[in-house]
């Protein structure tokens, strides 16, 4: 009879507290860009799981000159309909372009917003984020990305959007426009520029990262569950031969055939006097936690960037994020 009787209990618990020991994915977001390019050369192909993420920002699209699309998508419809199968929500994400500017005019705004409009209701996606920097953040931004986010909004469809941790380039964005947006991805990498001469070092660095969420947390009063940490799965290279912008390298070819290069951020004295700066498990971790603690989730730029089985990073954010699971 306890036998049963704890049985019994042991079942409504089940019941009524559902998978109370972990964290649902929808706690917290795991946002990985990926490039269109990728997916038109190999489209029955997806290099990582897609159960470890939330979200995909297929970079980049944009328009001709006119605020039109001429390519044909048709190539995502595998993609997209695994990623939704697995709950993952993708979005198209929109990047630098010549003709932004002149598209954000009023006589051609509401004709670039209709066509982003009808691309993602012709092709089933989740959204668009707008990932525009520099120049692209004129007078005309605001109204762009206010109609942008109404228009998606009527369909139940969302508005990201990936920022800068520079004050300078903070400050070209309204009130109004942040308002606007589902979720912001705060780009936590880059610190140092690419000029070759500049000291060798870390480009995101935990450091790094904490202040940058402050600066969208406390400076700009987001809230949390607006933000995402941005992480690199590349890293750059120095050396005494490098001259201009530093080239960088992808994780999986930095940590590719060498042991132990996943669990540190740099690896030095490499042939040519070369050395190379990135983001390892450990790092990577620690930033995921950090995530869980002052944001909404983690950003990943790019997935192709990652290796595969042990040396992961996404499995690394997965086990860190969800670690019960």
């Amino acid at each position: 009879m306890r036998q049963k009787t704890f049985s019994f209990i042991l079942l409504l618990s089940f019941l009524f507290f559902p998978m109370k020991a972990q964290q649902s994915k929808s706690d917290f977001k795991v946002v990985g860009y990926y490039y269109l390019r990728d997916i038109m050369a190999k489209p029955n192909k997806i290099p990582f799981k897609l159960n470890r993420l939330t979200h995909v920002n297929l970079a980049f699209l944009n328009p001709d000159s006119l605020g039109h699309f001429t390519e044909d998508f048709s190539f995502l419809k595998h993609f997209i309909k695994r990623a939704h199968q697995n709950n993952v929500k993708v979005l198209f994400s929109i990047s630098g372009n010549p003709y932004y500017r002149a598209l954000f005019q009023d006589d051609k705004r509401p004709i670039l917003v209709q066509n982003f409009l009808s691309l993602v209701l012709k092709y089933n996606l989740d959204g668009i984020d707008v990932d525009l920097e520099g120049s692209d953040i004129d007078n005309n931004y605001e109204a762009f990305v206010v109609e942008l986010a109404s228009a998606l909004k009527l369909h139940q469809k969302l508005i990201t959007t990936a920022l800068q941790f520079d004050p300078s380039s903070i400050k070209r964005y309204t009130d109004k426009a942040l308002a606007q947006y589902d979720l912001i991805n705060i780009m936590s990498y880059d610190h140092n520029e690419h000029n070759s001469d500049k000291r060798p070092g870390p480009h995101s660095s935990y450091a790094n990262s904490v202040a940058d969420i402050d600066i969208y947390a406390t400076g700009r009063k987001i809230s949390k569950e607006k933000l995402t940490l941005g992480v690199p799965f590349y890293g750059y290279v120095y050396g005494p031969d490098i001259k201009g912008l530093r080239p960088s390298m992808t994780y999986k070819d930095i940590v590719a055939g060498l042991s132990g290069a996943e669990f540190t951020d740099s690896l030095k004295n490499m042939p040519g006097g070369k050395s190379v700066f990135y983001n390892g498990i450990p790092t990577i971790k620690q930033k995921t936690t950090l995530a869980k603690e002052k944001a909404s989730g983690i950003m990943i730029w790019q997935l192709g960037g990652d290796a595969c089985g042990s040396k992961s990073l996404l499995n690394a954010i997965y086990k860190t994020a969800y670690k019960n699971k």
